[in-house]
């Protein structure tokens, strides 16, 4: 991919243009919110990026990627073996899919907005994930060579509204997850050569102080390298059409989902 920064921010500067940039963090700090300066990044951030000398100071960390550099927003459900078992629910068999628009993206220090239909009812949640972001187009991709295609990895929160999401959704899940605002991720995205291993990560939430979420990466159900591999894959194995379909002269599918850079996987609670 050509790519160089360590932690990728966007930003707000104090000359009032926002920028990619790659972090700058003061010795023995590694909360990326704390950064003050950033070297600039140009160019396309997945293909060949540049790193330069250039620093601004940093006024307001935005969302790590702008709206226009995000293809898809990919979400999976009940991923933690002990969410399931505390929920009273079977372990998926197969990664549990839905997807949120690129509209709730939002940044690690935005306000989250409640629109009227979500004070209609309690129901509003938290849910902190880790969030995979693909860095190049990846299609029939194995488990063992995965993570090759991750750009980085960030903090997200997939906001829920338990009744819509469970009893007005009519069955799926877009309702009650998918307002805008209701995906702040961020304040970085941290390189796969910083977190070699992203299945060896702790997830804490805290709510006015209070922990309210502590759990670890190595509990995922579908850790993110196996993730990826399903997600990218093509005609299943379990697939309804006989082999001697394809054998009487009709063309086999060779992909069924291509994963491209900027598709954003909330990997799960």
């Amino acid at each position: 991919m050509g790519y160089t920064a360590q932690r990728l921010v966007r930003f707000l500067a104090r000359d009032g243009r926002t920028y990619y940039g790659d972090a700058i963090l003061p010795s023995g700090v590694s909360d990326i919110a704390k950064a003050t300066h950033a070297k600039v990044i140009k160019g396309d951030i997945f293909s060949n990026p540049t790193v330069t000398d250039q620093i601004a100071d940093i006024r307001l960390l935005l969302a790590p990627l702008a709206r226009e550099d995000i293809r898809t927003v990919r979400c999976l459900g009940l991923n933690y073996e002990q969410h399931a078992k505390e929920s009273g629910m079977p372990l998926p068999k197969f990664p549990v899919l839905f997807y949120k628009p690129v509209t709730s993206i939002g940044g690690p220090f935005d306000t989250i907005p409640v629109p009227a239909p979500a004070l209609e009812a309690d129901g509003l949640d938290y849910e902190c994930e880790l969030v995979a972001v693909i860095g190049k187009e990846a299609s029939e991709v194995s488990e063992s060579n995965a993570l090759d295609y991750v750009l980085g990895y960030a903090v997200g929160n997939d906001i829920s509204h338990r009744e819509w999401q469970l009893k007005r959704g009519g069955g799926q899940w877009a309702l009650g997850k998918g307002f805008d605002g209701w995906a702040p991720m961020g304040p970085g995205i941290v390189s796969t050569s910083l977190i070699r291993d992203p299945q060896a990560l702790n997830i804490l939430t805290k709510v006015n102080g209070k922990i309210v979420q502590n759990s670890s990466t190595k509990d995922m159900i579908f850790g993110v390298a196996k993730t990826i591999a399903f997600l990218s894959k093509g005609r299943c194995p379990w697939s309804p059409l006989p082999r001697n379909f394809f054998l009487k002269g009709n063309a086999e599918p060779q992909t069924g989902t291509t994963l491209l850079p900027g598709d954003l996987i909330f990997t799960g609670t």
